[in-house]
């Protein structure tokens, strides 16, 4: 306790505290906000996906590669989270 009130009183402010702690809001955000365009984005896609497969049972592969195709963005925010 008393290190502390010293260190106070010195005035000694360190920034290196402040600098990780944006980082890891920064970190969150990202991945946070690639999870919500995910799913905005998955949405409509699976519906329309699940619509063509069911008039034409053939096109399976290429609904299943559309509804997929917004997972990557989710990846970019995994990234940028593991960079910062």
């Amino acid at each position: 306790m008393f290190a502390s009130v010293v260190s106070a009183a010195e005035g000694d402010a360190d920034t290196t505290s402040y600098h990780w702690d944006a980082a890891k809001l920064g970190a969150g955000m990202a991945l946070g906000l690639a999870g919500v365009g995910t799913g905005l984005s998955q949405g409509p896609i699976g519906a329309a996906a699940v619509g063509m497969i069911a008039e034409d049972q053939s096109k399976f592969v290429l609904g299943l590669i559309f509804t997929a195709l917004p997972e990557t963005i989710l990846l970019f925010g995994f990234l940028a989270l593991f960079l910062l």
